[in-house]
């Protein structure tokens, strides 16, 4: 019986790992889209703008992917 709660509570702490890196990343990725949307909107600087969130969201990808 211990080792079904301690095989359970390493799939615990494995999910909940998985989770947090997905909130992590919803977080930072909505925290560039909004600094793209502001940079092009009020900033009037457009393709600074584009090139940043499609850069951002490429480097939050990939880092995601590796460090995962």
């Amino acid at each position: 019986m211990a080792e079904a709660t301690q095989d359970e509570l390493e799939a615990h702490q494995n999910t909940y790992s998985a989770f947090s890196r997905l909130v992590l990343f919803a977080i930072l990725w909505l925290v560039l889209l909004l600094s793209s949307l502001a940079l092009g909107l009020i900033g009037h600087v457009g393709l600074i703008a584009l090139l940043l969130g499609a850069g951002g969201t490429v480097a939050l990808l990939i880092a995601f992917a590796v460090l995962g």
